[in-house]
C-alpha cells in the first residue's frame, strides 16, 4: 500500500457564498518536502492553506494532515498543536510596537513553550536568522525582510512538525528572499519539517522538492519543478535579430517575448533541432545571431497553460497614441531630473545625493534592497515629500514649489493604495478624473478612452473589487494614465499579477514609452522585470551605487567577477559545504542549484569536479551560465553589506 502523505487532499473544494475560491484539488504533500503551491492573487492558495491550518472549513472533498480527517474544529485542534502557520502580509501576525524578543516569548507562551526549551530554542533561532542584534528593536522599525524573519521565528518557536507559509516572501527583496529560502532550507535539513510554502514568484519555483501551479482555485499542472519543463514538450530558441525579424516572429509564434534585438520564442516541440529549424523558416539564417535552444522556464510553462484557457487575442489591449508630444519647457531634455536629492528624518538619513537622469520615451528601472531609499526618492520627486536638500525636477516642474503642474504631468501608481475596490470601474476612473482636476465633458471622454484602450469594455458598472487581478492592473493604470501625463511612477507595478497578465502589462508599457514617449520610473523585487527596463539604477544605504543598462549591469559584473558556474544536484547543500571546504567562499545557494564565480572557469571546473568527488557528490552536473539581473543584484548588495559593516567595525575602534 502507498505510503500516507503528511497532507492529502481528495476533491477539496472551498466557497464564498456563490464564489468558488478552490474548486476539486486533489494532491500530497510528503513528510519532510518542501512543497510549493505557485499562483497570483485569488488563485485560492490562501484559502487552501487555511483550511491545511485547521482555521477554515470547506464545503466539499477530504483533507487529512498527520493522517487526521480535518472534518470538524474539534477534529483540527489536536493538528494546530503540531504545525506553525505564518499569514499572508508582511509582518502581519506580530506585534508592531513590542520588540523582537516580546514577539517571540509572546507566541512561546501561546504554545505553552517551557522557559528553559525557550530560552535554548529563542537564541539558536535568533543567530541563524541573525537577528541576535535587533532584539531590542520594536518589530515596526525592522525592514521587510527582517519582519519575515521573525515571523518565522514565531512560527517555528514551538518546533512544529509541519510549516505552513502563505507567500513569506511577497514584497521582499531579492537579498532578503534569498535569505529567507537559506534558513527555511537548513531547517528543513537540521529538524526534519515539512513545509507547504505558497509564492506568487515563478523564479522561485526551482527551490521547490514538487509544486502545483495553481490559477482561479484550479490546480493547472503538479510535480517536480524540472520534471514539468521537460512534461511541457517545448523549447525556447533565443536569439538577436533586427526588428522586422522580430515582428515576422511575433505572427508566427503566439508566445514571444522580445526586449530591443533579442527574442524569447516558445515553441512547441521537444526536439531541439526541430525548434531552431521552426525558427529559422520563418525568419532568414542570416538575420539570427546568437541563436540557442533550452528548456523552457517554469514561467514559460505556466504562461503556455494560461494561455490554453485565456487566449491572448481576446484580452490584450492596444495602447497606442496616448500622449501628445508637445514639448514642456524648462525640462532641459529629461523626464526626470535628479541631482544630490537629500532626506532626512531627524537623525536618520534616508536618501544620501542620488542622482540620475530619466529620458522621455525610457523605462527606468529603480532597483535596491527594502529600506534603500526608493520609496523616499519617489515622494520627492513627486512632491510629497519635501528634499533636505537637492535639486529634483519632473517634466521641467521643479519639485519643491510646482503644485498643481506635478499633478498635471505625473501618473502615479501605488502598490498599496491605488483604487477603490468597493466603486466600480467608472466611478474609480471618474473620481480620479477629478483628482487630476479634469473637468466633467473631458473627464467622461478620457473615461471613455480608457476602458476601450484598457480592454474594459462591459466592466464599467463591475465593483472593482471583484475584478481579477491583470485586469485591476490595467484599471489602475489607466486611472494614472487619464490625465494623459507625460512621465508614469509604477510601484512594483505587477506584485500578484499571474506570468501572462504580467506579460501583458509590460507590452503596455513597451508601447506607452517607446511608441508614446512616456518616461516610465518603476520599482520591482522582480529581477526578469528589471531586465526589461532600458536603465537602471541601484540604490544602497540612501545611495546610487549603480546607474547603467541591464547589458552594461552584467558586462561590468562578469569583467569584474568572471563566468558564472552553475552546479545541479539533488543534494544542493553537501555540494555547497564541499565547494566552500574546497576554497570556493563565495559560492552560493540558489534553489537546488549552487552558483560559483570565477575568472578561470576551466581551472574552476576541474577543482569542482575533484571537491565533489571526494564527497562522493560525482554525479552532479556543472553547466556554465548566463549572468540574470538577480545574480548582480544579489552579490552587489551582499558586497556593499559586507563592505559597511566592516566600516562599522573600523569606526568603533
Amino acid at each position: 500500500m502507498e505510503n500516507p502523505a503528511l497532507i492529502e487532499l481528495s476533491g477539496f473544494s472551498k466557497r464564498y457564498g456563490k464564489t468558488v475560491a478552490v474548486h476539486d484539488i486533489t494532491l500530497r504533500v510528503e513528510r519532510g518536502q518542501l512543497f510549493g503551491l505557485i499562483g497570483a492573487d485569488g488563485a485560492g492558495k490562501s484559502s487552501l492553506m487555511k483550511a491545511v491550518a485547521g482555521v477554515l472549513a470547506f464545503e466539499e472533498g477530504s483533507l487529512r494532515v498527520f493522517g487526521t480527517e480535518l472534518n470538524s474544529e474539534r477534529a483540527a485542534e489536536p493538528v494546530k498543536a503540531r504545525l506553525g502557520f505564518m499569514p499572508q502580509g508582511l509582518g502581519l501576525n506580530l506585534y508592531p510596537d513590542l520588540t523582537v524578543e516580546e514577539n517571540i516569548n509572546f507566541f512561546a507562551r501561546l504554545r505553552l513553550v517551557a522557559p528553559a526549551a525557550l530560552r535554548t530554542r529563542k537564541e539558536a533561532l535568533l543567530a541563524m536568522t541573525r537577528l541576535t542584534p535587533f532584539r531590542d528593536r520594536a518589530m515596526k522599525y525592522l525592514s521587510g525582510g527582517m519582519k519575515q524573519k521573525l515571523g518565522l521565528i514565531c512560527t517555528l518557536i514551538h518546533t512544529p512538525e509541519l510549516i505552513v507559509l502563505d507567500e513569506p516572501t511577497t514584497g521582499v527583496d531579492p537579498v532578503s528572499r534569498r535569505d529567507f529560502w537559506l534558513i527555511l532550507t537548513q531547517l528543513i535539513q537540521q529538524e526534519g519539517l515539512t513545509a507547504l510554502v505558497s509564492t506568487a514568484y515563478l523564479d522561485e519555483a526551482s527551490r521547490f522538492d514538487a509544486l502545483a501551479l495553481m490559477h482561479n482555485g484550479r490546480v493547472l499542472a503538479q510535480g517536480e519543478p524540472d520534471s514539468l519543463s521537460q512534461r511541457a514538450g517545448a523549447r525556447i530558441v533565443r536569439l538577436h535579430a533586427d526588428r522586422s525579424a522580430l515582428t515576422a516572429l511575433a505572427t508566427h509564434f503566439a508566445q514571444l517575448e522580445t526586449h530591443d534585438d533579442e527574442a524569447r520564442v516558445y515553441v512547441e516541440c521537444d526536439d531541439d533541432l526541430q525548434a531552431q529549424q521552426q525558427v529559422l523558416e520563418v525568419i532568414a539564417p542570416s538575420s539570427a545571431q546568437s541563436l540557442s535552444v533550452h528548456l523552457p522556464e517554469l514561467e514559460d510553462v505556466f504562461v503556455a497553460l494560461l494561455r490554453s484557457l485565456e487566449p491572448l487575442s481576446a484580452s490584450t489591449p492596444h495602447w497606442t497614441g496616448i500622449v501628445e508630444h508637445a514639448p514642456v519647457s524648462g525640462d532641459n531634455g529629461h523626464a526626470i531630473y535628479a541631482a544630490k536629492l537629500t532626506r532626512d528624518f531627524g537623525d536618520f538619513r534616508a536618501v544620501d545625493e542620488a542622482s540620475f537622469t530619466v529620458n522621455y520615451g525610457e523605462i527606468f528601472g529603480l532597483l535596491g534592497a527594502n529600506g534603500a531609499g526608493k520609496t523616499t526618492v519617489i515622494k520627492m520627486l513627486t512632491g510629497i515629500v519635501p528634499p533636505s536638500a537637492g535639486i529634483g525636477r519632473v517634466a521641467g516642474a521643479d519639485m519643491r514649489h510646482a503644485g498643481q503642474a506635478i499633478k498635471e504631468r505625473v501618473g502615479y501608481m501605488s502598490q498599496a493604495f491605488s483604487l477603490y475596490t468597493d466603486l466600480t470601474v467608472k466611478e474609480n476612473l471618474l473620481l480620479f478624473a477629478g483628482v487630476y482636476g479634469l473637468e466633467p465633458p473631458l473627464a467622461e471622454e478620457r473615461m471613455r478612452w480608457v476602458i476601450k484602450l484598457g480592454g474594459l469594455q462591459g466592466l464599467e458598472r463591475t465593483a472593482t473589487g471583484s475584478l481579477p487581478m491583470g485586469l485591476r492592473q490595467r484599471l489602475a493604470l489607466g486611472c494614472a494614465l487619464i490625465h494623459q501625463p507625460r512621465v508614469l511612477f509604477l510601484d512594483e507595478p505587477t506584485s500578484g499579477v499571474d506570468p501572462m497578465g504580467r506579460r501583458h502589462f509590460w507590452d503596455i508599457l513597451r508601447t506607452l514609452a517607446h511608441d508614446d514617449g512616456v518616461a516610465i520610473l518603476l520599482t520591482t523585487h522582480y529581477m526578469r522585470e528589471a531586465d526589461q527596463c532600458d536603465h537602471l539604477a541601484l540604490m544602497f544605504d540612501g545611495r546610487v551605487v549603480a546607474d547603467a543598462t541591464p547589458a552594461q549591469m552584467k558586462a561590468d559584473f562578469s569583467a569584474e567577477h568572471g563566468q558564472l558556474l552553475e552546479v545541479r544536484s539533488t543534494n544542493p547543500q553537501q555540494v555547497l559545504s564541499a565547494l566552500q571546504a574546497a576554497g570556493f567562499a563565495q559560492a552560493i545557494q540558489h534553489g537546488h542549484h549552487i552558483h560559483v564565480m570565477t575568472h578561470e572557469p576551466d581551472t574552476a571546473v576541474l577543482r569542482i569536479r575533484a571537491a565533489l568527488a571526494a564527497h562522493g557528490l560525482a554525479d552532479a552536473q556543472l553547466v556554465a551560465q548566463a549572468l540574470t539581473m538577480e545574480d548582480v543584484f544579489v552579490q552587489r548588495v551582499l558586497a556593499l553589506e559586507s563592505s559597511h559593516r566592516h566600516a562599522r567595525a573600523r569606526s568603533r575602534v
